[in-house]
């Protein structure tokens, strides 16, 4: 899953928090008392947790510890035909060992099924909820579109005792699946979806792992979480930016049910990660197509695959508190974990000699053995010895300071040797060598105090202990994968490695730094017969750090046309050009002229990030003072801060334009009413995570070009290229500007 690329710098410091910013002003407000703000951690009993959730668990459970509160953990298993017992116990032990701890507060929305049954009825006998007889197919080609209101069921006006009457029969189970549902009665014309009648219970006559055959009817998730928020006095309902559309939902559910409290649902940014997949349906391919080894493979970013490749819980917890809390979407580059993770292993992780692909090295005028004590350990220097085959270079460069021909080399911790013979098959492959050593040089220092560069690890031949090693790369080849068609064929290389002896009795768990090669964590298969370790981490090669190739006798070099190909397919990699740009749904919430500027008006815009962003416009001349106040717009949100008069300003409002000079014409880019605050305003078939920052020469490479495509089309719909503009209410457009630009 990760490969380690280079030696980078140490973290940076602590991330923001927007919702303990919010919690703060609440508490200072007197909303709440601090000591009684409640979360949840809610998952879904229907796969194993990975990286995506570890964000989740430290921020719900970080508030909890911050505010002297508590946090719950509540399975939300609504779904019986996808939830298992095994899965209960991986979530639970997945977030134990990130430091979770929910006390005596651990609970199933199955302990409310008879609670939400009888919300359900309340429901129906106020006429907020009604049985549609439709099937599923007329229910979803009656919805409706983003442009286009939904049709009313032929069923919505049924009186309430006949509701009363199918939704018994419902729970009974004298229907079949998929005969009816109960829907909400809310509108079909609203602009958002999820309120277009939403269902709240289906026919499901499945096995429910808790309730067993209980019940024939569950309800459905955006029905039943919000509800479990209520009833355990939930003060803070945290979830990702894709439920940002269904709060309208959660908050009308309580608002027409007699529930204990209204929690307040906010939305956060999830967790995008290069050469990473978020998607538990993905995962689960991966499973079972058997491209993995199972859900804990180590190269699965499942928080149990994690753990069994070596990733201590310090590491992900310093990760997520690092990477912050805040609403823009972006891509945090995978550098950024292993960067965490390095620093945990310095710290805890003792060092071992260990060979992995070993060149026999025969000492010929070495007849004895030399015991050797390495901080408290033992070494023995024998007259055969492994070293790395990548430590000889037979035609070697001034840049090399390994071993070579008639060269000396420094063994770690032992003595000074000289290569003097090489040993080939009859294919002209190195099979061993010869070399002697300088008495005079034990401990690695020669006596004549004559200078030797290089430093490489060594071990026995005959005083080691043998061991699996499963050396691991990226499970995907693109940094921002699909699924897979992606998976890197390379993940995994398995060899017979050498280590020092001292490793012999290692157990599941156990932690080491091979010198030179990387950090390497002992692996649950490990037997009483063969020690298994995978590696976690590798360390940068000190070589190829130098000179950028590998230390190989016919290495290729690739020319600088290739090596531009090559760059530029990995970009492309990333996405299209307008995915990589990060334009959301705004609202000026201030407007006022810069002061001096007979251009310019400063805008105090929202985005949904907590707080306002100050954005300048050069809208003066084009827009009156009053139409620009409430109103929705388009940002570019994550292009490098400029400054204009002296002015910061954060992002760029985008509109129309059409003709030059006195004939110039402008108009603001309209979001479609009913747009959220803070979505993203897409392109069909365009909606990869953004980059966190456009900025430099990326400005010129990404935006710009993307700007250049961006137009109105006869009916003032705004495009790029020839796909519209579209947030989840529908197309963005311009008043009376055709077949214009927009920047």
């Amino acid at each position: 899953f990760f490969s380690r690329k280079r030696m980078a710098a140490a973290p940076e410091p602590v991330g923001t928090n927007f919702v303990a910013d919010i919690i703060d002003e609440e508490i200072k407000s007197g909303k709440h008392e601090h000591g009684k703000i409640v979360t949840r951690f809610p998952p879904e009993p229907n796969g194993y947790l990975h990286l995506g959730h570890a964000k989740s668990i430290c921020l719900n459970f970080g508030l909890g510890r911050k505010y002297a509160g508590r946090t719950h953990l509540r399975f939300d298993d609504t779904n019986p035909t996808k939830e298992e017992t095994e899965y209960v116990e991986s979530i639970m032990e997945d977030v134990k060992w990130l430091g979770g701890d929910w006390g005596d507060r651990l609970h199933y929305a199955s302990d409310y099924f008879d609670t939400y049954y009888e919300w359900a009825l309340h429901m129906i006998k106020n006429g907020d909820a009604y049985v549609d007889s439709q099937t599923l197919t007329e229910i979803r080609e009656n919805r409706g579109s983003v442009s286009e209101p939904g049709k009313n069921s032929p069923y919505r006006e049924r009186s309430v005792d006949e509701n009363l009457a199918l939704f018994e029969k419902m729970k009974n189970g004298e229907f079949p699946d998929g005969h009816c549902v109960l829907r909400a009665k809310i509108d079909m014309a609203s602009p958002n979806m999820n309120m277009r009648d939403p269902v709240v219970y289906r026919i499901q006559k499945a096995h429910h792992h808790r309730t067993g055959d209980k019940w024939c009817i569950y309800p459905m998730y955006d029905y039943a979480h919000g509800q479990g928020d209520a009833i355990e006095g939930i003060t803070h309902s945290v979830c990702t930016l894709e439920f940002e559309l269904h709060r309208p939902l959660y908050e009308w559910f309580l608002d027409h049910l007699p529930v204990p409290c209204k929690p307040r649902q906010i939305e956060f940014a999830r967790l995008n990660l290069t050469y990473t997949l978020m998607s538990k349906r993905k995962l689960l391919e991966l499973v079972q197509e058997k491209v993995v080894r199972g859900w804990d493979d180590p190269r699965m970013p499942t928080l149990s695959g994690l753990r069994r490749r070596g990733y201590p819980a310090e590491a992900i917890q310093k990760f997520c508190e690092m990477i912050g809390v805040t609403k823009r979407e972006s891509t945090v580059e995978l550098e950024v974990l292993t960067n965490c993770l390095e620093t945990v292993l310095q710290e805890k992780c003792s060092r071992r000699l260990a060979v992995l692909d070993p060149l026999l090295v025969t000492i010929t005028n070495f007849d004895s053995e030399v015991e050797l004590d390495v901080d408290g350990r033992k070494l023995v220097l024998t007259r055969e010895i492994y070293i790395e085959r990548e430590d000889f270079m037979e035609n070697a460069d001034k840049k090399f300071f390994r071993l070579k021909p008639d060269g000396e080399v420094r063994l770690r911790h032992a003595c000074i040797i000289k290569c003097t013979n090489i040993i080939k098959d009859g294919e002209g492959n190195i099979t061993s060598l010869e070399a002697t050593w300088d008495p005079e040089s034990k401990g690695g220092n020669p006596a004549d105090g004559r200078k030797v560069k290089g430093t490489i690890h060594w071990v026995s031949k005959t005083n080691n202990v043998a061991l699996e090693a499963r050396l691991y790369e990226n499970l995907f080849n693109k940094p921002v994968p699909s699924g897979l068609e992606d998976v890197n064929p390379d993940s995994l290389k398995v060899v017979t490695a050498y280590a020092e002896a001292s490793l012999a009795g290692s157990k599941p768990g156990d932690q080491f730094q091979f010198e030179r090669k990387g950090y390497f964590t002992c692996d649950k298969d490990t037997t009483a017969d063969l020690m298994v370790f995978n590696r976690t981490l590798s360390l940068k090669d000190s070589y190829t750090k130098e000179t950028g190739d590998k230390p190989a006798e016919n290495k290729q070099r690739l020319s600088k046309k290739e090596l531009a190909a090559q760059k530029a397919k990995e970009e492309e990699a990333t996405g299209s050009p307008l995915s990589q740009c990060n334009f959301k749904v705004g609202k000026i919430l201030e407007c006022k002229p810069l002061e001096g500027s007979e251009k310019l008006y400063v805008e105090q815009i929202d985005l949904g990030e907590g707080e306002p962003r100050q954005i300048l416009s050069g809208l003066q001349k084009h827009i009156a003072l009053e139409e620009m106040q409430n109103r929705l717009v388009v940002v570019i949100c994550n292009i490098e801060k400029k400054k204009l008069a002296g002015v910061p300003s954060d992002g760029m409002v985008m509109c129309a334009k059409i003709g030059e000079g006195d004939d110039e014409k402008v108009e603001i880019i309209d979001p479609p009413a009913g747009s959220v605050v803070g979505e993203r305003v897409i392109c069909k078939g365009h909606e990869e995570p953004p980059l966190e920052l456009i900025k430099g020469k990326q400005l010129k490479k990404i935006f710009l070009p993307v700007v250049d495509e961006l137009n109105t089309s006869d009916g003032c719909v705004a495009r790029w290229k020839d796909l519209e503009w579209t947030t989840s209410a529908g197309v963005c457009t311009c008043k009376s500007i055709k077949g214009g630009g927009i920047s």
